[in-house]
């Protein structure tokens, strides 16, 4: 008994002196996080950053545990939980489908506009889920995935206390009212993206097969473009009137690093280039690749801006 009884008050001292999230805290990196802060306490609505450099261990956080709406980066959550369902044999990478029109899904994307029962594969709804954050092969690939329920216990299962699933999921109808389709923080959603990096989210297999698709998005105009062409970058993004928010991993020559920029109650909410948020997310960018590159010499080309969205 007194065995028994020992145990479970270490368990529960346990759970009242370690943080709250359950992933490991790391050294502060407080140079950076000063000039981050200046970045973000000019922002007109409320923002949250983690980054952390893989090599020397080292983050900086701000509002880094603050839950924030995904948009559509919660087909990040989607995409492994696709995989999960591929890695226990429920379907094949190439798994034949074809598609409906009653499944359509406005917003970006380009599936909303193919014929009625086109043949495709899972393949081809997974990478545009992720390339051109499809919403209707989103949709779609959460079913498949066996819906925010099963997405959901996925993330819990792994430590992650935040990130969820809310639309189409029951129990979660106040969430989404408050976050939309779906939720996150700054360190979880980077975490999802290192545990992606280092093969540990579903298998090694899938976890390469994912971060490969994570490398070739087409919305590169925002936090992307300050990071040289040349150099590879997993990413997703989520983008919403009043929040818009950026994942990104950066293989850079002196070493991976990983960032998450949210944003939320934004008080620009214009579609244009200029965009504060999107401003932001460029800012932020920048100001992490001279930090951990600061040699590498290369600026966005003189004219750049007028390729951005």
């Amino acid at each position: 008994m007194k065995l028994s009884f020992s145990i479970a008050a270490c368990l529960f001292l346990m759970t009242i002196i370690l943080p709250r999230t359950a992933f490991s805290q790391n050294k502060i990196d407080k140079k950076l996080r000063g000039q981050l802060k200046v970045l973000l306490d000019s922002f007109h609505g409320t923002a949250g950053v983690y980054v952390r450099n893989l090599r020397t261990g080292k983050e900086a956080a701000i509002n880094a545990d603050t839950v924030f709406p995904t948009a559509s980066i919660i087909k990040l959550p989607i995409l492994v939980g696709i995989f999960n369902k591929i890695e226990q044999g429920e379907y094949t990478y190439h798994q034949p489908l074809v598609y409906q029109d009653s499944i359509s899904r406005g917003g970006s994307g380009l599936m909303q506009y193919f014929k009625d029962t086109t043949k495709i594969d899972l393949r081809t709804a997974i990478v545009l889920m992720i390339t051109h954050s499809d919403n209707t092969a989103a949709v779609w690939c959460e079913k498949l995935a066996g819906g925010g329920v099963a997405i959901n216990s996925w993330l819990a299962d792994h430590g992650f206390e935040f990130t969820r699933v809310n639309a189409r999921t029951p129990g979660r109808e106040a969430n989404r009212e408050l976050y939309g389709w779906g939720q996150t923080t700054p360190r979880e959603m980077a975490e999802l993206l290192l545990m992606i990096r280092e093969g540990k989210a579903v298998s090694p297999a899938a976890s390469e097969r994912m971060y490969r698709i994570m490398t070739q998005v087409f919305w590169d105009e925002y936090a992307l473009s300050q990071i040289p062409p040349y150099v590879q970058a997993a990413s997703k993004q989520g983008m919403v009137d009043d929040s818009r928010s950026e994942a990104v991993l950066v293989n850079a020559p002196h070493g991976d690093y990983v960032f998450y920029i949210a944003t939320k109650n934004n008080k620009d909410q214009r579609w244009e280039p200029d965009n504060e948020a999107w401003q932001l997310a460029r800012k932020v960018s920048a100001l992490l690749w001279n930090y951990f590159e600061p040699h590498s010499g290369w600026k966005p080309a003189v004219g750049v801006e007028k390729y951005f969205h």
